[in-house]
């Protein structure tokens, strides 16, 4: 039968990668599911038109992913035929070894009322087998990786500001006594949320800029930072650092690199602008200063002089714009979302700067499946912490999963999105209530979203939570009970490493990396100051002028990073006399899942100041 298998493959224009195994393979499945041969190629057919198969080889690692096709096409068979049948799956017999046969039966026979049926389609339609690695509501009796792991919910950081009669929002205890109806109806404070930004909207078109974008984008950088230098009344007006002049100079410009390596003390320049110097660069000489940090598209003021032309030797570098006595939010008026016009007057309000929140970033899933536990384990810790923001960062469906890569999930990545994300966050606001608010910001590694940066936020509309549910640009801004929060899904921290290049001082002070990392993120204005971007961001600058700008400096910013979690408070300016100087809390919570192991999330009480909160970074 293998060689009528081959013919029939043959016959319709298909070789073989590894002859020997596929046919076997074939052969296996021609027997399991009583398929001719001309039966079993119309099937691939079918498989290969809808995976987009560029060859027509078939491969023997497509054959997984043949077989999930082959097994679904045999239960849409089997349900056209008896309509009424109802397929048991591993969710059905996890719920009998549950003891909760009743559920089953209402879920069988009885009839979901209206605010249940969201997204039915997307759910009927991604029931999975557990051979697939898809979740169900219950887990199933295989223990995974996860499953395995020793710590849970142990504090791996913390810092505690609050007087003990003002900290009982964060105790990290595994179990909770409190009565779960007493739970559901105790009132909460709701905080208020207003969403700023110009970011683009979802169904923007991307990918269009051209040379002069690029162009205008940097431009307006060095120029946008020279103003601000000059307005801060310590700077005088910059001038072309590229003529030859014994005297003194100052000069605004973005670092360069000239060749394609890392920077390094002989390969820095500096681009001016257009106005001052024709957009020239000059060679910057460096051996005078004690300490500095600099990367590629890093705007600085340089203070020098540049006796031959041809190099400006620097004695003093300006990385921070000065910061104004108050500064005022622009917010675009078709831009901002207040999202807090229905509070009911038997809601308590929170007392502004004041907000309790947990926050995690993707994978929110394990490498070895498709089950989603982590996010699972993290919602249950939501409802029994009740924090007012839970804060969700990208990617969702992680792209570089290994199942998502290969091809092998049977449903569409929208389809997993709305089962496994969007169905649990409904969920959890419906079991919490009007109180609760959670946010979404999508990342760059997320198929089922616009591969882009910035990105535009998901275009999820659920029926009667809209005002709960809330999705954010990437990166995105918003203010909660008057607490300013930015947020970025791209690992710019990681990126920022890998390209810095710096010098530290020999006088003994402590040399906090991480610290001097997140600071170039505002000291900049900028939520993504590499330039060029690093390979693999899809940097649109027809689209990023207003939308990587940090307008104002936040209260809390979040950067999520493939490097170790941490929780730290940056200081801005007070470099100058009469300075103001601002306190940003930086927050990178780590990855909520790490390989096939657990990862970290963090949870944060913040009162107003970064000298009155709690923060803790939390093993899931």
């Amino acid at each position: 039968m293998e060689e009528e298998i081959k013919a029939e493959f043959q016959k319709n224009g298909f070789n073989f990668d590894d002859e020997g195994e596929v046919l076997k393979k074939c052969l296996t499945f021609c027997i399991n599911y009583n398929l001719k041969p001309s039966d079993l190629v119309s099937s691939w057919e079918v498989y290969y038109l809808n995976r987009q198969l560029d060859e027509s080889t078939v491969k023997d690692d497509e054959m997984d992913g043949f077989m999930l096709h082959l097994q679904n096409e045999q239960k849409e068979a089997i349900i056209k035929e008896e309509p009424s049948l109802h397929i048991y799956s591993s969710k059905d017999v996890d719920m009998i070894l549950n003891d909760e046969d009743e559920n089953i039966a209402e879920d069988i026979l009885g009839t979901p009322p209206d605010n249940l049926k969201l997204y039915s389609d997307a759910l009927d339609s991604t029931h999975k087998a557990n051979a697939n690695g898809y979740s169900s509501d219950k887990p199933s009796k295989l223990v995974t990786p996860f499953g395995r792991r020793t710590e849970k919910l142990v504090v791996k950081f913390n810092i505690n500001n609050l007087p003990n009669t003002e900290n009982g929002c964060i105790e990290h205890d595994d179990e909770n006594t409190e009565d779960d109806i007493i739970k559901r109806i105790k009132t909460g404070k709701k905080c208020s949320l207003m969403v700023h930004g110009s970011g683009p909207e979802p169904g923007c078109r991307f990918m269009y800029d051209r040379t002069e974008d690029r162009f205008n984008a940097l431009e307006n950088r060095i120029r946008k930072h020279a103003n601000a230098l000059v307005s801060s009344g310590l700077y005088e007006e910059p001038t072309d650092p590229t003529v030859a002049s014994q005297r003194s100079l100052f000069a605004v410009g973005m670092i360069c690199c000239d060749g394609d390596g890392h920077l390094n003390d002989k390969s820095v320049l500096l681009q001016s602008s257009v106005e001052h110097s024709g957009g020239q660069r000059v060679r910057l000489d460096l051996h005078k200063l004690g300490e500095f940090s600099l990367f590629p598209g890093q705007v600085v003021g340089i203070e020098g002089s540049n006796p031959s032309g041809h190099c400006l030797i620097a004695s003093k570098l300006v990385d921070q714009i000065p910061l104004p006595v108050d500064a005022v939010v622009d917010v675009h008026p078709s831009m901002k979302q207040a999202l807090d016009q229905e509070i009911h007057s038997t809601v308590v309000i929170s007392r502004p700067e004041e907000i309790s929140m947990i926050i995690a970033a993707g994978p929110f899933t394990t490498t070895d499946n498709l089950y989603f536990e982590p996010l699972k384990e993290l919602i249950s810790y939501a409802k029994r912490k009740q924090p007012q923001l839970l804060i969700l960062l990208g990617p969702f469906v992680d792209s570089e999963h290994p199942q998502i890569k290969k091809g092998t999930t049977d449903s569409s990545f929208d389809e997993i999105f709305h089962l496994e994300i969007l169905r649990r966050l409904q969920d959890y606001v419906e079991y919490m209530g009007s109180e609760v608010r959670a946010i979404l910001v999508p990342s760059i590694r997320d198929a089922n979203h616009d591969f882009v940066l910035p990105q535009p936020p998901f275009d999820i509309q659920p029926p009667d939570i809209i005002h709960q549910i809330t999705s954010l640009t990437n990166p995105g801004m918003f203010e909660a009970n008057q607490i300013k929060v930015g947020c970025c899904t791209v690992d710019v921290l990681k990126q920022l490493s890998g390209e810095e290049m710096s010098r530290c001082s020999k006088d003994g002070t402590s040399n906090d990396r991480m610290g001097r990392l997140a600071n170039h993120i505002l000291n900049q204005r900028s939520f993504y100051p590499l330039y060029p971007p690093a390979e693999g961001i899809p940097l649109d600058f027809s689209l990023a002028q207003e939308a990587l700008t940090i307008s104002t400096i936040p209260d809390i910013i979040i950067l999520p990073s493939d490097m170790k979690y941490f929780i730290k408070v940056l200081s801005l300016g007070g470099r100058n006399e009469g300075e103001e100087q601002k306190k940003c809390v930086c927050v990178n919570p780590g990855r909520l899942a790490k390989g096939e192991g657990s990862g970290t999330f963090a949870e944060i009480y913040y009162h107003g100041s970064p000298e009155m909160m709690n923060t803790s970074i939390i093993s899931i």
